[in-house]
């Protein structure tokens, strides 16, 4: 994943644990700062005190045994207490992402302009130690205050319809397992591509396909990252032995080929898309059978989604049990999780606007002309990164619902759907092109924000520092485990998180309806109430409800798991 580096001053903060903050109360707080002043005006009183060290060392004994008992009685989860600081804002006034002429128009422009924050002759470190005293008190409180009728409900699950998770395999596809688990003579091999969600998918296909040839699976191998540069392996990211083990009744999984097959020069395939059964047996099986390996590449999206009700059912095993992260992976993951719940509940974002999206959706960021025609430079250069459509112009693009939403538009949608002031927020996904300060209009709005290198612990984040593939894994889970989940553009890990929220009871997912929203957002004369009631209406059926596979043909089943997954015994 590309590192963003800012080379611009940058302010220095000691980061201090959330247990220590809260233990401060705001009236003892404001004694620090006042104590200051009065130390100034009364200059004699402070010298005959500092004269008496008796009275000074007892003093400084009683605020010390203060200070632990307050510690002794306060343990908490550590939250920075401003934890996506921004610091050196670049002047965003005429910016194309703060423009009213743009898509995104911010209701509130004249509010912001008028932030410190924006002020060009303000001191940026004052401005930013003022929020760092006020976000103290917001920290103390949390989400226990009284929440209005529209907050609830924002968290609020939606009504599952009773449907429950039921991979029943048929007789017929039992009894073929005998078969397919007893062969010793072939092998498929497969190397997956891409990123970490990328690569999950081609993964499930690799076993599916292994089924369909009755042939034992060689543990995939994965592709260095051309992007990223990550090298970890299936075994890194995934638990290898458990993968096995749920497996074990559909597909024989190994750890790597046989001596007898070693000396075997194994058939390459790499099949078109969306190939069916009949078509992967029909060229790879007399192959398979005659030079006893098969390898395949470039799986991607290229197995039919529509597939028998069994090969359903084993995708859908494959990607909602035995795709489990490996252990280090997951507890760190849980841990950040148990972090976050740890206040109540919270909102997980997942937010594509690292450099790489612009470029391939062909989309521009509105941050300021320097940043549109670095995006537009490395179109150019790299034309075949561009993901499709490339007669569209990008305001046709905006328009149809291609381009992800930019910080603006995420938090007008947010607000208008009644997500509380106070929510806290975790941010999933890469450094954003233009670093963290383009995230200040969500910051601003919901200062409770936060990413995993805000809530690790000092050296927890070491061993995955340069895994790209195991740092998704992360926010994966800490995702899958939020109250309330939404993207800010689809892509892999979105569509793998609404599968997988959808399989474990249809837990909040919002999808933005950018193509029927993006007028409303278009229209700056519209009153606020109305644009969030026409925003709240355009979404009462994307909110993560039950949606059936059968009328969405051609859709994986793993982001729609109903009804071949999932069944509704009334």
């Amino acid at each position: 994943m590309a590192k963003w580096k800012n080379n611009a001053k940058k302010l220095s903060y000691i980061s201090v644990p959330s247990h220590i903050i809260n233990s401060i109360s705001s009236s003892s707080l404001q004694s620090l700062f006042d104590s200051s002043s009065t130390s100034k005006k009364s200059s004699r009183t402070t010298f005959n005190f500092y004269r008496n060290p008796r009275i000074l060392f007892f003093t400084l004994f009683l605020i010390s045994l203060f200070a632990f008992l307050k510690l002794g009685f306060n343990l908490d989860i550590p939250f920075s207490s401003y934890p996506c600081g921004i610091t050196n804002l670049p002047n965003f006034k005429n910016s194309f992402l703060y423009s009213k002429s743009n898509l995104g128009v911010v209701s509130n422009i004249e509010s912001l302009q008028k932030d410190e924050v924006f002020n060009d002759n303000s001191d940026v470190s004052v401005s930013v130690l003022e929020s760092l005293i006020a976000n103290v008190q917001l920290q103390a409180q949390g989400t226990s205050g009284l929440e209005s009728d529209e907050e609830i409900e924002f968290w609020k699950k939606p009504n599952g319809m009773g449907y429950k998770p039921c991979l029943d395999f048929s007789r017929d596809y039992r009894r073929g397992s005998e078969g397919v688990l007893r062969g010793r003579k072939k092998y498929l091999m497969v190397v997956v591509s891409g990123g970490m969600n990328q690569q999950r998918n081609q993964i499930v296909d690799a076993v599916v396909i292994a089924r369909i040839l009755g042939a034992a699976l060689v543990v995939p191998i994965l592709q260095v990252n051309v992007i990223w540069g990550d090298e970890s392996e299936f075994a890194d990211i995934f638990d290898l032995e458990y993968f096995k083990s749920v497996l074990a009744n559909d597909v024989r999984v190994v750890s790597a080929l046989p001596s007898t097959h070693l000396m075997t020069r194994p058939v390459e395939g790499s099949p078109p898309l969306h190939v069916t059964p009949s078509w992967i047996r029909t060229h790879y099986l007399g192959r398979i059978n005659r030079e006893g390996v098969l390898l395949l590449r470039g799986l991607d999206s290229r197995l039919s989604k529509d597939l028998p009700s069994d090969l359903q059912k084993l995708r859908c095993k494959v990607a909602f049990n035995a795709l489990r992260f490996a252990k280090p992976v997951q507890e760190l993951g849980n841990n950040i999780a148990e972090r976050m719940q740890s206040k109540g509940p919270y909102l997980a974002l997942h937010l594509r606007m690292e450099k790489d999206v612009w470029v391939r959706t062909g989309c521009l960021p509105g941050l300021s002309p320097e940043y549109d025609e670095i995006v537009n430079n490395e179109r150019k250069q790299r034309p075949e990164l561009l993901t499709g459509r490339s007669n569209m112009t990008y305001h046709e693009r905006k328009l149809a619902g291609l381009c992800p939403l930019n910080a603006v538009e995420v938090t007008r949608l947010l607000k208008a759907l009644g997500a509380p002031k106070n929510s806290r927020i975790y941010w999933a996904g890469g450094q954003p092109l233009g670093g963290k300060e383009v995230l200040y209009p969500l910051i601003h709005e919901f200062p409770h924000f936060y990413s995993k290198e805000d809530l690790a612990l000092p050296g927890e984040l070491d061993p995955f520092a340069k895994k790209a593939s195991l740092m998704a894994a992360i926010d994966f889970i800490v995702s899958e485990k939020s109250d309330v989940f939404m993207p800010s553009h689809g892509g892999n890990m979105g569509h793998a998180i609404q599968g997988q929220r959808a399989y474990a009871g249809h837990k909040k997912y919002i999808t933005p309806n950018k193509r029927k929203m993006l007028p409303y957002f278009m229209n700056s004369s519209l009153p606020e109430a109305d644009f969030n009631r026409i925003i709240k209406g355009l979404h009462q059926d994307s909110l993560g409800q039950p949606e059936l596979r059968t009328s969405k043909a051609g859709r994986d089943v793993t982001k729609y798991p109903v009804p071949e997954c999932m069944c509704n015994d009334s």
